[in-house]
């Protein structure tokens, strides 16, 4: 199949998802065209079957806001059309599945596909704003599929819009052989010298991602624990988090890391990773530290209960209980052996997210997308 990928290239769960899912089908013989903005951050380096078309952004004064959506339409035309793409998908849904509309229309070809996946906040957050409202309903309407990454998220596109179509569960997923724990001792000594114990967290920094109660919740820890926190990311809560490291008086336990291209050798220092998140669709950096053995402590919102399994993998609190998540965590880091099952627990769990069978899930969507399968509502 010839496909084209449109996503946010920034260090958000959705980009990270549709970079990873184009590069596994390219190595499995598909042509893949990653349209967008900007180099995906996930994708470095040549790649056989996989191009990059940059969508060019005109800068003419009368235009006081950039206009987006129409250019990505224009270039999703002159790829499909010069490529000669089977289908378009788009990662989150504003404004991707709105100018794959449009380019679907230009083109006039029935043949050329939309497939739209969701992944959280385009849905729970953006799309429900009164502007946008209207316009993303219309567009998930008329994709020709749709998936999304958690039951949790289905439930909540069919009640907030009500949505007239089928909505596919594709979860996100994790390649297991890469994602693992390996010797990373240079990480460690940097990071850790002493011997303490690593409690890690990685996001975009926004504020439904509640980075300030991460640090909270490791300042509880810390009290009992010798420990260290790591902050993978970057955003626009950073910069309040780094003061409140500040007036805690712990700057010097916590070692904010930035946007890190490779977080293998990072996870794998890890003895727990915190995810006290407002809003998680799925829960897609907590995947990646189970992968890597690392037992998660997490709020109950979204598509995380999907995921964690309580008492097994981790701990699962309600949204701002930072005092029961600390108490988990202290918990587990002061029992070796409860510790060393859970963590066993997470990456089986883990393994249950392997990409090559998620993969095959999409490769089959598309098939029954592409065949002119009914994916309309029952």
């Amino acid at each position: 199949m010839n496909i084209g990928i449109t996503c946010y290239p920034t260090y958000g769960g959705s980009g990270v998802v549709a970079t990873e899912l184009g590069k596994a089908l390219a190595e499995r013989g598909h042509s893949v065209h990653f349209i967008t903005y900007a180099m995906p951050m996930r994708l470095s380096g040549f790649m056989d079957n996989v191009s990059f078309h940059e969508v060019e952004i005109s800068n003419y004064p009368l235009f006081d806001f950039p206009l987006y959506t129409l250019a990505l339409a224009s270039k999703m035309v002159e790829v499909a059309r010069y490529e000669r793409l089977d289908l378009l998908h788009c990662h989150y849904a504003i404004p991707h599945a709105t100018s794959a509309y449009l380019a679907k229309q230009m083109l006039n070809q029935p043949d050329i596909k939309v497939i739209t996946t969701l992944h959280g906040t385009d849905i729970t957050l953006v799309g429900l704003e009164p502007s946008f409202l209207p316009v993303m309903k219309f567009s998930i309407e008329q994709s020709d599929g749709v998936t999304a990454v958690s039951r949790f998220l289905k439930e909540k596109t069919l009640t907030n819009y009500g949505i007239d179509k089928d909505i596919e569960v594709i979860p996100n997923f994790v390649d297991t052989t890469r994602y693992r724990r390996i010797a990373a001792d240079e990480v460690l000594k940097s990071c850790a010298p002493h011997g303490e114990k690593v409690v890690i967290h990685t996001s975009n920094f926004r504020g439904v991602k509640r980075v300030q109660d991460v640090i909270y919740i490791f300042h509880e820890i810390r009290k009992k624990i010798k420990s260290r926190l790591l902050l993978v990311g970057d955003g626009p809560e950073r910069s309040q988090c780094e003061l409140l490291c500040r007036e805690l008086g712990i700057q010097d336990d916590v070692k904010f890391l930035g946007k890190q291209a490779e977080i293998v050798p990072i996870l794998s220092t890890g003895d727990l990773f915190l995810l006290p998140s407002q809003s998680e669709s799925f829960g897609l950096s907590a995947l990646e530290a189970m992968a890597c053995e690392v037992p998660v402590i997490s709020t109950s919102v979204g598509g995380l209960p999907e995921l964690q399994v309580h008492g097994e993998t981790g701990y699962i609190a309600e949204f701002g209980d930072i005092d029961r998540m600390a108490r988990y965590g202290i918990d587990l880091l002061s029992n070796p052996s409860k510790h060393k099952l859970f963590a066993q627990a997470a990456r089986k769990r883990a393994l249950e997210f392997e990409a090559t069978d998620i993969i095959g899930m999409y490769e089959r969507y598309y098939e029954k997308v592409l065949s002119g399968a009914s994916v309309a509502a029952a």
